[in-house]
């Protein structure tokens, strides 16, 4: 199981439609790539050609 990650401030903002999006500073903070097409993905994933930079 993976390890939760306490939320702080600047790890997240909401959208206009009301969801969470998460920072370059939380997706650093937690270490890995998800590759799920984050907006602000640090680790450069590409959705469309499911790589990593």
């Amino acid at each position: 199981m993976k390890e939760l990650i306490p939320l702080e401030e600047g790890d997240y903002y909401l959208s206009k439609e009301g969801y969470k999006v998460f920072t370059e500073q939380y997706h650093l903070k937690r270490g890995y790539c998800c590759e799920s097409g984050c907006r602000h993905c640090p680790y450069g994933y590409n959705k469309n050609t499911n790589r990593q930079l």
